[in-house]
């Protein structure tokens, strides 16, 4: 038996992902009549693929709505309200690495990143680097909550501190290092972390859940970057102690 709300709010999710998936058929169809003439069973395994992805998409939007949002801000406002709310910190470093250790597309360009590397680079280094950095963000913008500090400080001499490592790191790893701040800002990421700062936020008399409980998907874009260059200067480090 179906519990009660579970298809609440299914129909707008199931036209956002139409409206997501339906110009990249056209694209396809498009370049398929009038230049790539793709076998005919290629083309029904293709759409075949799509339905499929368009299900999971729908059932996943659809789990994350009913389930990880309200649960995210329901924990926020559990642990604000606590006496001892400086247990904020360590556990928004523990759930920022759980979050990102469970996100699947930092699982695939870990795996894309050992393919290419030949396993030079291994996948379970980069994706505990990933981790660990956002589990540091997630800790430091529950810190700014706690606390009040600037946002804009943090995040400015964020990016400056990875111009700086860019030019210290491997050259390998800066292509990497970019692409990994997108990839950890995914779902599972942007969803539960987001909804538990603004919980968090929320349960604090007279902070502003806009002003003091956003921000932190910048947090979690950054931090990667700055893991990453900073695993890249190791590994050339390594490399240059080997000649």
């Amino acid at each position: 038996m179906i519990g009660p709300g579970i298809l609440e709010g299914m129909d707008h999710i199931i036209l956002d992902v139409l409206m997501a998936l339906t110009p990249l058929v056209i694209f396809f169809v498009a370049f398929q009549l009038h230049s790539l003439k793709l076998p005919r069973e290629y083309v029904v395994a293709l759409f075949k693929g799509i339905l499929i992805t368009m299900v999971g998409m729908v059932l996943f939007f659809q789990g994350i709505s009913i389930a990880f949002i309200p649960a995210g801000q329901e924990i926020g406002a559990y642990f604000g309200s606590l006496d001892r709310v400086w247990l904020l910190v360590p556990f928004g470093f523990f759930l920022g690495f759980l979050a990102t250790y469970a996100e699947p597309a930092v699982r695939v360009l870990c795996d894309q990143i050992e393919h290419s590397s030949s396993g030079s680079v291994r996948g379970s280094l980069i994706l505990y680097a990933l981790s660990i950095g956002v589990a540091a963000s997630v800790a430091l913008g529950m810190a700014r909550i706690i606390y009040g500090f600037a946002f804009l400080p943090i995040l400015v001499g964020g990016y400056l501190l990875a111009i700086v490592l860019a030019r210290c790191t491997d050259p390998d790893f800066v292509a990497i290092a970019f692409d990994s701040g997108g990839v950890a800002t995914g779902p599972i990421a942007v969803t539960f972390l987001m909804s538990l700062a603004v919980g968090v936020a929320a349960s604090f008399e007279g902070k502003n859940p806009l002003t003091e409980g956003f921000g932190l998907i910048a947090l979690i874009a950054l931090a990667p970057i700055l893991s990453v260059l900073i695993l890249g200067i190791l590994f050339k480090r390594k490399k240059e102690n080997r000649l």
